[in-house]
């Protein structure tokens, strides 16, 4: 197996992680999120803690595919490539503060008797509004920005095929516009509508995932992207 085949598999692989770590890890952190006054009453501590591993898987994998990728896209453009690590970085640390809030609550829930509950709930109140903010900035504007970026480098470059790069293009616009609909109260984050227009990006990591592990890299553009490289040239097969 090539090199660049093993990278293509590892990035697909990366890709697929981003989604069950983001799926899963929602489902089970659910109880923090939807039982009023949880930081108080009985809970689900061990679902939620598990819940909050697979966010850190996300966040492995989220700073994964940019790293893997990188030293194939750098060969269509070095400036691109480096934006493109930079804005899964910024998504994996606003993942990560949102991961941090929600553990926070839990180790509120281990306060000894005579703290205020007011103060605890308002407390508890204001981290998981703060954990909300972080899945709209990360898994939404630094994630929409992300797939533009990507999909531009990979419809440039062709190393997948474009109708993969034209839906990241697509995705990644429609999630970063709805992230400023929705701070300007347009629609709810979690409303039918936020929910539906963020299945585009969706679509385009699942679809470049399988594609990288199934079929790999265009051999074709991986050979021009070394003859360009030989000569220091950035062009557009």
């Amino acid at each position: 197996m090539s090199p660049t085949r093993r990278t293509a598999i590892l990035a697909g692989v990366f890709f697929l992680l981003t989604e069950v770590g983001a799926i899963v890890g929602r489902l089970l952190y659910a109880p923090v999120l939807n039982t009023p006054g949880y930081v108080l009453g009985a809970g689900r501590d061990s679902m939620v803690a598990v819940g909050v591993l697979f966010e850190v898987v996300l966040v492995i994998a989220v700073v994964g595919t940019a790293v893997v990728l990188y030293p194939v896209l750098r060969r269509q453009s070095p400036a691109l490539a480096l934006a493109y690590v930079a804005a899964r970085i910024l998504e994996a640390a606003i993942i990560m503060l949102g991961t941090i809030s929600l553990l926070t609550v839990l180790m509120l829930r281990q306060q000894p008797p005579g703290v205020d509950d007011g103060a605890l709930e308002a407390v508890a109140a204001g981290l998981l509004a703060l954990q909300d903010g972080t899945l709209l900035f990360g898994p939404g504007f630094a994630l929409g920005v992300g797939s533009i970026l990507l999909a531009s480098l990979m419809y440039a470059s062709r190393l997948v095929p474009r109708v993969i790069a034209v839906l990241g293009l697509a995705g990644g616009a429609i999630i970063t516009l709805s992230t400023v609909l929705v701070i300007f109260g347009l629609y709810g984050q979690f409303s039918p509508i936020g929910l539906l227009v963020a299945l585009p990006v969706f679509a385009w990591e699942v679809s470049l995932a399988l594609w990288l592990v199934l079929k790999g890299f265009n051999t074709a553009a991986l050979e021009w992207m070394a003859r360009v490289g030989a000569d220091h040239v950035e062009v557009t097969p």
